[in-house]
């Protein structure tokens, strides 16, 4: 089993950045690929970022060029830079076994999810 708890959301100006965070506990994780959702409201869960146990990242082309995603140990982060109104969404953590997927039923294990808000 994977428990997944984030940190970090917040409100925020547009141009700025925010990190979020997910701490990990569990016997799997080091095995996991990790990865990162966002649900704007009224909007479907979308794929966001992804980081495989060995460091290979995969960006929703959306957003490619203004995120990082990495992990130490039993955290995975994300830095979402030059934040615009439309990045304001619920965050979520997600963890699966499977492989890097950007598909959100592959991914087994699901955090609680933070806010971000950012103001224009």
């Amino acid at each position: 089993q994977v428990q997944l708890v984030e940190s970090g959301g917040g409100l925020v100006q547009a141009g700025g950045s925010l990190s979020v965070s997910c701490t990990a506990s569990g016997r799997t994780f080091d095995f996991a690929v990790m990865g990162w959702f966002r649900q704007a409201p009224g909007k479907e869960r979308e794929f966001v970022a992804a980081i495989s146990p060995g460091g290979t990242t995969d960006y929703a082309n959306s957003v490619k060029g203004r995120l990082g995603i990495s992990r130490d140990q039993n955290t995975v982060s994300l830095q979402v830079d030059s934040l615009k109104p439309e990045d304001t969404a619920i965050y979520y953590c997600a963890a699966t076994i499977g492989g890097m997927t950007r598909n959100r039923d592959a991914y087994n294990y699901w955090g609680q999810g933070t806010q971000v808000i950012v103001s224009s």
